[in-house]
């Protein structure tokens, strides 16, 4: 059969259908190989979460973490474990950068003239706002938006790290003011910040 169908479609289905999606054999066959592989891995992922989430416990001014769109349990205790005490860092700017959230860029009269180590900084962090802003594209329609029109000027990838840019100053904040943390993505106050703090990126 001709025509397109989305991994999130595949997934919705069983290996035996997913297989009768194919007239090849041997294309079928590896669609229902690739099926039963997702479905393995999910139960063995599901497990290892149980496992840490019966473990590992969210810090109460970290809990707010987790209303924030596109960060769950386990991206919020990564970032709470990563982060340790997040008042050592003085601004948002510098936790943006702790997470590889900004460019390592030196500037000089708006002018490039070099750039330091990209590597500086904390990879897992870093791994845990990129997961973040794939999630918060798919449930989030604001965040969506931000998203698109980013996307329409350069591209995905650069789209992305706008995103997860703009979600680490929130994210700063919020262990820190609780009372005024987001219990929603369509606050104007967390659009603003989006907007403000991607602007330094070439795509906005």
């Amino acid at each position: 059969m001709g025509g397109k169908i989305s991994s999130n479609e595949i997934k919705k289905r069983d290996s035996k259908q997913a297989a009768q999606l194919f007239q090849d054999p041997f294309v079928a066959l590896a669609a229902k190989n690739n099926i039963d592989t997702i479905a393995f891995l999910t139960t063995k992922i599901k497990d290892m979460e149980k496992m840490i989430l019966s473990k590992s416990k969210m810090q109460k001014p970290f809990q707010v973490l987790t209303s924030t769109p596109g960060i769950g349990p386990i991206l919020g205790l990564t970032i709470m474990l990563e982060v340790g005490d997040i008042t050592r860092f003085p601004a948002a700017g510098n936790y943006a950068s702790y997470c590889r959230c900004v460019k390592s860029e030196k500037l000089s009269n708006k002018k490039k003239k070099g750039e330091g180590n990209r590597k500086n900084g904390n990879k897992y962090l870093s791994w845990a706002y990129v997961e973040a802003a794939h999630l918060i594209i798919r449930y989030c329609p604001e965040a969506n938006a931000f998203y698109q029109r980013k996307k329409a000027k350069k591209n995905g990838a650069l789209a992305t790290k706008a995103l997860d840019m703009a979600m680490a100053p929130i994210v700063f904040w919020a262990p820190q003011r609780p009372r005024a943390a987001l219990t929603s993505c369509q606050r104007a106050e967390a659009l603003n910040l989006m907007d403000d703090w991607s602007g330094s990126l070439s795509v906005s």
